[in-house]
Formats: structure tokens, C-alpha cells, sequence
């Protein structure tokens, strides 16, 4: 910790952030300009199982229709930011063009919220990929966020326990219905699990299906509490 700290230190003096928006000088450590970061979407009235905006401002923790309905396999759902422009941008640019920028302040951004907001779990399991898609790709963008919120928050990252077994096709090509059938057995636990607090990292949350198949995995081998931390919602 004391190493990543002094690197801050060098790298913020000789090499100051700046905003990945508009170029302007960052503030409090961010890649990101005072002015670019009041104009991201808050999400901050939301069903606090699976994050999906509420129309109306709500003063105590609610669930949403569909969650009482049919209650997910993961707990609690923190998501800072709706999925709008900006986040779309920083999003899609980090995983399909390698910004890893974008993950710094991604992982910077939703420490900042949970420092506030969460309880902290006994480790961190960023969503895996399957292994042609990590191929095809180079990297997972869910780890490279979960290695920024692991080192601000001092959680450890498991990396090795979870598997995803199919190369499953890509959520945002299908509806709601066929998301959830195409991540059905999705995801495998191969080593033993003695955490009951896990928290799943991913980018952004849509149907709230990717997280729903890894949470149900984790809670069959024992796992009391899964919750979910994603950079944005979509509406």
C-alpha cells in the first residue's frame, strides 16, 4: 500500500490528472474536471436490490415491482451513475479499445460512492470472462475496475474461484427474457469458497442477469451475502 502511494504521489506531481472529457486540469486526484463530473447521471433514488431507477424521489430503501415479484439470488445492488453518454463513453472505450484510464476512474468514482454508502465485504469477484472472449479481448474490464476498488479499499480480490463455462453470447444482442436463459449454468465455482460476504464487480448492470447467474452460483456453495457493485445502471 505504501508503494501505490508514493506512485500516486510521483505520478500526480510530475503527471497531473486530467479530465478524459474535456482536457481540463482534474480535481481531487480524478481524471476528471469539476464541471464534467457535476454532469454525470446520479442514480440516486433505486430499488436497492438490483439498482433500477425509481420516476419518483423515495426517502427509505424500497424494492421494485419486478424484484417483488421474483426476488434476485444477489442482495444489494450499488450503483452510483444511470448509464448515460458519458458513462457509455468511458465504458465502451475501456472495453473495446483498452482505455485503462477509464478504469482508474471508474474504480476511483465507485470507491468514492461505497466509502460512504456500503458495507464492505470479505473479497471482491470481479464478473470472469469466458476464456475465448478473454482471448479475443486481452483483458477483462470487470477486473481492471476491481483492481482499483481492491487497493482503495483494502478487500481482497478472488480471482481464482469462479469460472464462467460458456462463451455466452452478448447480452446486449438479446431481450430481457433470452438474457436471462443465455446465462443459465453460466458460471462455476471450482475452489472452495470461506467467505459468507462476496461482492460481484462489473461495469454496468442492464437486466441485472449476469450478476443474478454468478450470485446464484456463490449462494449454492454457501455464500450468505452476495452484493453487486457496478459503475452505472441503465434505466
Amino acid at each position: 500500500m505504501k508503494v501505490n502511494n508514493w506512485l500516486n504521489i510521483i505520478q500526480n506531481k510530475w503527471l497531473p490528472p486530467r479530465c478524459i472529457f474535456c482536457g481540463q486540469a482534474g480535481f481531487d486526484g480524478l481524471d476528471l474536471c469539476r464541471a464534467c463530473y457535476d454532469d454525470l447521471s446520479r442514480n440516486l433514488h433505486c430499488c436497492y436490490r438490483c439498482g433500477e431507477p425509481f420516476e419518483t424521489a423515495i426517502s427509505t430503501p424500497q424494492l421494485c415491482g419486478r424484484c417483488l415479484k421474483k426476488s434476485p439470488h444477489f442482495d444489494e445492488t450499488h450503483a452510483p451513475f444511470l448509464y448515460d453518454d458519458l458513462l457509455r463513453f468511458l465504458i465502451t472505450q475501456l472495453k473495446f479499445n483498452q482505455r485503462y484510464l477509464h478504469a482508474r476512474l471508474l474504480g476511483n468514482l465507485l470507491a468514492t460512492h461505497l466509502e460512504q454508502t456500503a458495507e464492505l465485504p470479505e473479497c471482491i469477484i470481479p464478473v470472469p470472462l469466458h476464456r475465448r472472449r478473454y482471448q479475443e479481448r486481452g483483458f477483462n474490464q470487470s477486473l481492471e475496475i476491481a483492481r482499483h476498488l481492491a487497493n482503495r479499499l483494502s478487500i481482497p480480490l478472488d480471482l481464482n474461484s469462479c469460472i464462467r463455462n460458456r462463451n455466452t453470447a452478448h447480452q446486449t444482442e438479446l431481450p430481457a427474457k433470452q438474457r436471462r436463459k443465455n446465462l443459465r449454468n453460466a458460471f462455476s465455482v471450482i475452489s472452495p469458497l470461506n467467505h459468507q460476504h462476496i461482492v460481484i464487480v462489473d461495469d454496468v448492470m442492464t437486466t441485472g442477469a449476469t450478476a443474478d447467474a454468478l450470485a446464484q452460483a456463490l449462494k449454492h456453495h454457501g455464500v450468505n451475502r452476495v452484493d453487486v457493485w457496478v459503475c452505472a445502471r441503465a434505466c
